[in-house]
C-alpha cells in the first residue's frame, strides 16, 4: 500500500468511527415542522423610553425566557435573529392561544395598593379604576413596585394541608423592602385597602389580600411572598409566568406563528427516509451496473457519506427541518458526481495507455478530475453559503444541510472511495481483468459519440433560438397565469385540518364562508385534509373556522397553522431577491476568475434560462412560490453552474492541448465528451427526486418537481445554451487562445504495481 493510500485509510477509519459514535449516541435535533409544535416570531418595536436594537432585544429575550420557563414547556428555545427578531420554539404545543397570551404581554408589570372605591379616581394622584380578576371594579393607586424588583415566581400545591394551588414570588434588589412597606401599610387597613393589585398590560392579573397573620406596620419580610386563592393548576402556572416574566424593555409584536401537528411531521420523516433508502439503493444499483467493481465500492462510499452527513448534523447541533431533510436526501444523489467524473477520466486514461494498468489509470483519473470536481463543488457551496447568510427560516436550514452534504461528498469520493478502489485494483488478479473493474471500456454511449464525432456547435444559433423561445413561453406563464405566492411572501394565515368524516370541498367552502370569511381560499390538501388560506386573523377567528368545519366533518384536528405578518412577507421577498442577485454576481466572478469571462457569462446566462423556465413551469401549473420553492431554486443555481463548469473544464483542457484548432469545434467535442458523466450523475439525482415526488407530501412533492425540472433543463442548457453562448462570445472576444500545455513529467512506478501511481 502506498503512503498516500495509507493516509486515506487512517482518515477514513477515524472519520467513520467518529460518525458512528455520534450517530448512535445522540439523537438528531428535529425542527418543529418534523416534531410538531409552535413557533412564534416576535419583533421588538420602539417604545416611549427605549429604542428597539440588539441590546434591548436581548433584554426582552431574557424576560421572555422566564415567561416560557414558567409555562413548563420542555426543550423550548428562544433565539435572537438579527437585531429585532426573537424566535420562540415550543415543541409539542399544538394550541398557540395560551402561549401567545402569556408570551406576548408587553406592558410594564406593576404592583399597586388598592384604595377605597368611591367611583371617582383622582388621575392627578395616579389613581385608576380597573376591573379585577373576578370582574369587579377596584380603585388602584400609583405603582409602588415594578417588574424590575421581582425575581422569580413559581406555582406550587399545598400537599400538606390540601389548601390548593398557590404562587410563590421571590423579590430581587430593593423589591423585598418595597414589598415589606406596601404590605405593612395594607396590614393596618380593612376592606379593599388590604389588597395589592398586580397589573400587566393594563389589566389586573391578581389582587390578593394581605392575610390577618401579617402584623400591622411590619409587613411581609424575608424577600418572598405567597399568593393563594381558588386557583386551578393552569391558572397558577399562568399567573406565575406573567409575574416572573416581569416587564419587557420594549414592546413586541407577533409577526409569525406556525403550528405543525406531529402527524404531519411523522409522515414527512417517514417519506423522506423511505426516499433516502430507495434513492441510495437505486443509485447504487445503477452505478454498479455502469462501473461494475469500482461502482460497487463507490456505492459503499455512498453509504459512508450518508453516515458522515447525518453525524455532522448531530455534531454541530443543527436543527433538521423539512427543507433541510429534503436537501440532505438530495445531496445523496449528488454525492456520486465526483466518483463519476473520476471513473470517466480513468476510462479515458486506460484507453489511451493500456500498458500502464487499471490502477494507474484510476489514480490519473482522480487527479485529472480534481479540477472539475473542485470547481463544481465550490459553485454549489457558494449557493449553499448564500442560503445560510442571506435567507431565513427553513431555507437557511437547507443551506446548512446542503453545505454539509457537499463537504461530506468530497470526503467520501476523494478519500474513502479512492482508498477502496485503489486498494482493490492493486490486487493482481483484479488488475488482470479490466472488464471486471469497470475501467476497461469507455462505454457504449461514449464509443458511439467518438465514432460519429458530430460537429455539435454547427447549429449553435438554432440552439440559442430554441432556448429563447422556451424562455418566452415560461415568461408568458408568469404574465398570463401569475405567480401563486405562498403565505410566507404575502402574509396571512394558512391552516390545515383533518376531519373524522369526509367533507366535500364545496361544503367546506360554504362552511368557512358562513363563518364570516367569504374570501378565504379553501382547498383539499394531503390525504383528504382541508387547507384554509386567509388574510391575517386572530386565534378566536380561527376557532370560528374550525367550529364551522366541525359542523360538517365531525371531529376536527388542526394539522398545520402558519401565521406570517406582511412585514415578514416583504422581508422574505427582499431577501430572496438579494440572495438571487448576489448568487449570480458571485458565480460570475468566480467563473471569470477560474475560466474566462466568456465562459462565465455563458454559464450565468444559462443559469438565468434555467431559473426562468422553472418559475414559468410553476406559474403554468399554479403551484405555490414559497420558502421550499426558494430552496429548490437556489439549489438549481448551483446545479446549473455545476453542469456548465464540468463542460467548460473539458473544453478548456482540449483548447490547451490544441490552441490552434477552431474553438467551436473544440467546444462541441468537449460537450459531447462530458455527456456520459452528465447522464450518469443526473440519473442518481433523478432516482432520489422521483422517490420524493412519489412518497413525499405536498411540500416535498413540489420541491422534487422543481428540482426535476431544474435538472432536466440544466442538463440541456449546459450543452445547448451555455456552450453556444460561450462560442458566440468568444467569436467576438479579443482574448487570445491559451498557451499550449506543457509536457508531463515521466511518472514513477512502484515495485509490485501493475502501473504508475501519481
Amino acid at each position: 500500500m502506498s503512503r498516500a493510500n495509507a493516509v486515506r485509510a487512517l482518515v477514513s477509519l477515524a472519520v467513520l468511527a467518529a460518525s458512528l459514535f455520534y450517530a448512535l449516541s445522540q439523537p438528531a435535533r428535529l425542527g418543529l415542522d418534523l416534531r410538531g409544535g409552535t413557533q412564534i416570531v416576535l419583533e421588538t418595536q420602539d417604545g416611549p423610553h427605549a429604542k428597539a436594537d440588539a441590546a434591548s432585544t436581548d433584554r426582552a429575550k431574557q424576560v421572555l425566557e422566564r415567561r416560557v420557563d414558567a409555562l413548563g414547556v420542555a426543550e423550548s428555545s428562544l433565539t435572537r435573529s438579527g437585531e429585532r427578531r426573537i424566535i420562540v420554539e415550543l415543541p409539542d404545543v399544538q394550541d398557540p392561544t395560551r402561549a401567545t397570551q402569556v408570551i406576548g404581554k408587553t406592558a410594564q408589570l406593576t404592583a399597586h395598593p388598592v384604595r377605597v372605591n368611591d367611583g371617582k379616581p383622582d388621575k392627578e394622584k395616579g389613581e385608576q379604576l380597573l376591573p379585577d380578576e373576578q370582574g369587579g371594579q377596584i380603585l388602584i393607586g400609583p405603582a409602588a413596585l415594578t417588574g424590575e424588583g421581582i425575581g422569580t415566581a413559581e406555582a406550587g400545591f399545598d400537599q400538606e394541608n390540601l389548601g390548593g394551588w398557590f404562587v410563590t414570588v421571590k423579590f430581587r434588589g430593593d423589591g423585598g423592602k418595597i414589598w415589606e412597606r406596601i404590605t405593612a401599610r395594607a396590614a393596618c387597613a380593612t376592606g379593599d385597602e388590604r389588597r395589592i393589585a398586580f397589573v400587566l398590560d393594563g389589566q389586573v392579573i391578581s389582587s390578593p389580600q394581605v392575610t390577618p397573620e401579617v402584623p400591622c406596620n411590619v409587613g411581609i419580610t424575608g424577600g418572598s411572598t405567597q399568593i393563594t386563592g381558588d386557583f386551578t393548576a393552569k391558572e397558577a402556572r399562568d399567573l406565575a409566568a406573567l409575574i416572573q416574566g416581569g416587564s419587557l424593555p420594549v414592546p413586541v409584536k407577533i409577526i409569525e406563528q406556525r403550528v405543525v401537528g406531529p402527524t404531519l411531521g411523522a409522515e414527512a420523516i417517514e417519506a423522506s427516509w423511505k426516499a433516502a433508502v430507495i434513492g441510495i439503493v437505486l443509485t447504487g444499483l445503477f452505478i454498479i451496473a455502469v462501473y461494475r467493481l469500482v461502482g460497487a465500492l463507490s456505492a459503499v462510499a455512498l453509504a459512508c457519506y450518508a453516515l458522515i452527513s447525518y453525524a455532522a448534523l448531530i455534531m454541530i447541533g443543527a436543527t433538521l427541518t423539512l427543507p433541510g431533510l429534503a436537501g440532505f436526501v438530495l445531496a445523496i444523489g449528488m454525492a456520486i458526481d465526483a466518483n463519476v467524473l473520476a471513473f470517466e477520466r480513468a476510462r479515458e486514461e486506460y484507453r489511451a495507455a493500456r500498458r500502464r494498468g487499471v490502477r494507474a489509470a484510476l489514480a490519473t483519473g482522480f487527479t485529472k478530475a480534481w479540477s472539475a470536481i473542485a470547481d463544481s463543488n465550490i459553485t454549489t457551496l457558494l449557493a449553499a453559503g448564500l442560503l445560510f447568510f442571506l435567507a431565513s427560516g427553513p431555507v437557511r436550514g437547507f443551506g446548512v444541510t446542503l453545505t454539509i452534504g457537499v463537504l461530506a461528498s468530497l470526503l467520501s469520493a476523494m478519500v474513502i472511495s479512492r482508498f477502496l478502489t485503489e486498494t482493490a485494483l492493486s490486487r493482481r488478479w483484479i488488475a488482470r481483468r479490466p472488464a471486471l473493474t469497470g475501467i476497461g471500456a469507455v462505454g457504449r454511449l461514449r464509443t458511439w459519440l467518438d465514432r460519429r464525432d458530430p460537429d455539435l456547435m454547427r447549429h449553435r444559433r438554432l440552439y440559442l433560438v430554441i432556448s429563447g423561445l422556451v424562455v418566452v413561453l415560461a415568461l408568458a406563464g408568469v404574465f398570463v397565469r401569475g405567480l401563486n405566492f405562498g403565505v410566507e411572501f404575502t402574509g396571512g394565515r394558512l391552516m390545515e385540518y383533518s376531519t373524522s368524516r369526509t367533507v366535500d370541498i364545496d361544503d367546506a367552502r360554504a362552511a368557512v364562508s358562513s363563518a364570516g370569511f367569504p374570501r378565504a381560499v379553501v382547498q383539499t390538501s394531503g390525504q383528504d385534509n382541508i387547507s384554509v388560506r386567509t388574510e391575517d386573523l386572530t386565534n378566536e377567528e380561527e376557532k370560528r373556522i374550525r367550529d364551522a368545519l366541525a359542523a360538517k366533518g365531525g371531529t376536527v384536528t388542526k394539522e398545520r397553522d402558519e401565521l406570517i405578518g406582511p412585514t415578514l412577507g416583504d422581508e422574505l421577498r427582499r431577501k430572496a431577491l438579494i440572495a438571487l442577485g448576489v448568487a449570480l454576481l458571485v458565480q460570475l466572478a468566480y467563473l471569470a476568475f477560474r475560466f474566462r469571462w466568456t465562459f462565465g457569462t455563458g454559464a450565468v446566462l444559462a443559469m438565468f434560462h434555467d431559473i426562468i423556465v422553472v418559475i414559468g413551469v410553476f406559474a403554468w401549473l399554479g403551484k405555490p412560490i414559497d420558502g421550499v420553492f426558494l430552496a429548490a431554486l437556489l439549489t438549481i443555481i448551483g446545479y446549473s453552474v455545476n453542469d456548465s463548469v464540468v463542460v467548460f473544464d473539458r473544453i478548456r483542457e482540449l483548447w490547451r492541448d490544441d490552441p490552434k484548432a477552431p474553438f467551436a469545434r473544440l467546444a462541441g467535442r468537449g460537450a459531447l465528451q462530458t455527456v456520459p458523466r452528465t447522464v450518469n450523475t443526473g440519473m442518481g439525482a433523478i432516482f432520489i427526486l422521483a422517490a420524493l415526488a412519489l412518497l413525499g407530501g405536498d411540500s416535498l412533492t413540489d420541491f422534487a418537481i422543481a428540482l426535476l425540472v431544474g435538472i432536466c433543463v440544466g442538463t440541456y442548457s449546459s450543452v445547448f445554451t451555455a456552450t453556444p453562448l460561450a462560442v458566440v462570445l468568444q467569436h467576438y472576444s479579443k482574448t487570445p487562445a491559451p498557451h499550449p500545455k506543457r509536457p508531463q513529467r515521466p511518472v514513477r512506478r512502484e515495485s509490485g504495481d501493475s502501473g504508475a501511481v501519481l
